[in-house]
């Protein structure tokens, strides 16, 4: 692909503003510029959004008690009886 110099972008505004003209052309960009004017506005507010919200969370957790870790108690281990039982329960295999 060949590179776009300057007289080649220059060449291409001709064209450009020739089409169009350049009223119409300066009226697209003013709304070109608005559209990236909002759109970083938008960002911004998102981000301090996200940020006071982080700040919430955290300030809650450092000034609360520390939570309680509840585990479950252990499993009982199977008594060598049980296998037993159940052998009993079934009849003999004879």
């Amino acid at each position: 692909m060949p590179h776009l110099g300057v007289p080649e972008l220059v060449l291409i505004l001709l064209i450009v503003i020739a089409v169009f003209g350049a009223g119409k052309l300066a009226n697209l960009g003013g709304a070109l510029g608005k559209g990236v004017h909002d759109f970083r506005t938008s960002l911004k507010d998102e981000e301090s959004a996200k940020n006071s919200e982080i700040a919430e969370a955290t300030k809650g957790v450092a000034n609360g008690p520390a939570p309680q870790v509840v585990s479950a108690p252990p499993a009982a281990p199977e008594t060598a009886a049980e296998p037993q039982a159940a052998s009993e329960e079934t009849g003999p295999s004879a």
